[in-house]
This record gives structure tokens, sequence and C-alpha cells, in this order.
């Protein structure tokens, strides 16, 4: 599937960066925990990136070096580059980041201060232990989202397979996940995925 040829109006790109405020003040795991509901805004609801556009961007990210919020930055990109311009994809990297980075920075910040003036209070403590099983879920639904590939049936079985064989060999075995990688980008690369 080729990328979409966009015209981004002034509410597009105020829709990207309202759409990123609101996933800011979900992702309380991190912004890789709003996975699955950029890929739906993004990709399902909006067309501006394309699964492969999506699926790329966060893959490229986390394999990179440094915070786990590239990803964002990466969509951003794309959805610019989607635009026609590169000026259109450093806009689309600015709104992205500055709409999942602010409110989440600005409400951790405060929180983290009045939790640590109120450490001994009953209701700080049920709080931290009730995020617990919300961020877990969270990231298992970008676990599914990324292990799937988009793919919704049993179509893809390789696909399914390698990402079932890679949990259980990191899981029961000392092997670095970097090889479960490497074996995955070959497998890729030989067009057996």
């Amino acid at each position: 599937m080729s990328a979409p040829q966009l015209v981004f109006t002034w509410h597009d790109w105020i829709s990207l960066f309202t759409h990123f405020l609101g996933l800011s003040l979900m992702s309380l795991g991190g912004a890789i925990s709003t996975t699955s509901e950029m890929q739906r805004y993004l990709v399902e609801r909006q067309g501006w990136l394309t699964p492969a556009q999506f699926g790329d961007s966060v893959a490229l990210a986390q394999s990179s070096p440094g915070p786990n919020v590239l990803f964002v930055a990466l969509l951003g990109w794309n959805v610019g580059l989607n635009n026609g311009s590169t000026m259109a994809a450093l806009c689309g990297v600015v709104i992205a980041m500055i709409g999942i980075m602010l409110p989440s920075t600005v409400f951790t910040y405060q929180v983290a201060q009045w939790a640590h003036r109120n450490r001994g209070r009953r209701a700080v403590r049920a709080f931290k232990q009730g995020m617990a099983p919300l961020v877990i879920a969270m990231l298992l639904s970008t676990a599914w989202l990324l292990a799937s590939g988009g793919a919704t049936g049993l179509d893809h079985w390789p696909l399914w397979l390698l990402s079932a064989v890679s949990c259980i060999v990191i899981w029961r075995t000392r092997l670095h996940l970097l090889w479960m990688l490497a074996a995955g980008a070959v497998l890729g690369a030989l067009g057996l995925l």
C-alpha cells in the first residue's frame, strides 16, 4: 500500500495536536502504552498513515537508542511527509511531540509533588497499587498490536509463530532480546514473514 498524499488544513494540524494532547493524559505507562489508540486514529480513522508506515515508525524508534517516545516523532514525521514536504514533516514532529509531552509532563510533575507530600496517606498508596493493572493492560494491548502486525486472522501464522517462539525463548533462556530481533530481521529480509 502506498503512502497517502495528503493536503492538511490548519484544522487537521489542530486535530492532530489535540488528539495527542488527549493521549498524553492517558499515557501513564509511557507514550508506548497508547500505541493502539494512535494506530486507530492515524491509520484507521484519519487515513494519514498506512499500517506499514505506522508499524515501521514504532519498530524503528523502539530499536534505536534513546527514549521510547521517539516513535511519536516518527509518526509526526511520516504524517508530515505524506503532506509532501520536509517542512510539513518538521511541523508534524513538533506538533506530535509537544502534544504528547506537555500535558503528561505538567501532570506528572504536579502529582509527584503532591504524592511526595502525602506519601503516607492511604489514598496515595491505593492509587499507586491500582494503576499497575491499568498500565499492564495498556502495554499488553500495544504488544498485541505490534505482534499481530495489523493481521486479524490466521493467514499470517508465521508472524504469530515467530512472536510466540520469541516470547518463550526470551522468557525461558538467557538469550538476549537483540538476537530475537536479528532473527526476525533475517526472516523478514528472506521473505519468510
